[in-house]
């Protein structure tokens, strides 16, 4: 898994920029040098600790770091770290929020009034256009990325070897469950579980280990988990998500509802999410 999303090499790139910039401190300005310092320390540490997850998300505010940190660079001594304007393409290259990107373009910028006085005005001008082209070029790299992060989190299964998928597939399950359920006389329910967001992924493991094979679970939201309980009677079914609670973090609220009543063409993966506090719901 690591070698299909490159993760090795990135943490080796990672690693490969932290020496080079900490090669380029000597004789460096002590502002200028503290940078370095924090830039090579911040690197090195996000090789270390670097690892896919799908729980990442380009939202999170670490990604400033990176463009304050070459920001920083530049304005200690543009001088010296003026090249490092050129990073400002690769930096909004990165899937990112819009007001990361934001940030980004106007940093960007900024580093090159930076260095405006170290050039003649021709040049500073054709630095201008061609910051504006690679970093046009790059937003639109990034939107791709994000675009084709977009359609992989909306992918079915999303933990290899767990029974673990989106809740655009629970849709599909219902309707081919009732068709089963009706022509072979199994009892069959929707049992939703609302969890605390960082309870999600543990939760989620856990009920995939304790559901049988042919039972899929659900995520249905970041705080919503769904699983279909197929048994033989009602009785059997409420005792099996007795059973399922026990084992299950305390604080998790459940609700449960029979297959045959739920019409899957008016009822959203959205709705299920959120259904009102009227229906039945079991706490623990």
């Amino acid at each position: 898994m690591q070698s299909k999303y490159k993760i090795r090499l990135l943490r080796a790139n990672l690693l490969a920029a932290a020496v080079a910039l900490a090669l380029w401190t000597p004789a460096t300005p002590p502002a200028a040098a503290l940078v370095l310092w924090l830039s090579v320390g911040w690197l090195f540490i996000t090789a270390l600790m670097l690892d896919f997850s799908h729980r990442r998300s380009r939202g999170l505010p670490w990604q400033i770091v990176p463009g304050a940190l070459l920001l920083g660079l530049i304005a200690a001594a543009p001088e010296r770290h003026g090249i490092l304007i050129w990073a400002w393409a690769a930096m909004l290259m990165l899937p990112q929020n819009n007001w990361v990107a934001a940030f980004n373009l106007s940093a960007g910028l900024i580093s090159s009034v930076m260095v405006a006085p170290l050039l003649n005005a021709p040049a500073f001008i054709l630095l201008i256009c061609s910051l504006l082209v690679l970093g046009l070029l790059a937003l639109s790299r990034a939107q791709q990325l994000i675009d084709m992060n977009g359609s992989i989190r909306q992918r079915l299964r999303l933990i290899p070897g767990l029974n673990l998928w989106a809740g655009e597939q629970l849709v599909r399950d219902i309707s081919r469950e009732q068709t089963r359920c009706e022509r072979e006389g199994v009892h069959a329910e929707l049992f939703i579980l609302h969890v605390k967001r960082h309870q999600l992924w543990p939760t989620a493991q856990k009920l995939c280990e304790l559901t049988y094979d042919f039972e899929n679970v659900y995520r249905l939201s970041s705080t919503t988990l769904a699983t279909l309980i197929l048994a033989s009677s009602p009785k059997e079914a409420s005792q099996r998500r007795s059973l399922l609670l026990a084992d299950l973090p305390d604080n998790i609220a459940s609700e449960h509802l029979e297959l045959i009543d739920i019409e899957p063409a008016k009822l959203s993966v959205h709705e299920i999410s959120k259904l009102p506090a009227e229906r039945v719901r079991e706490t623990i």
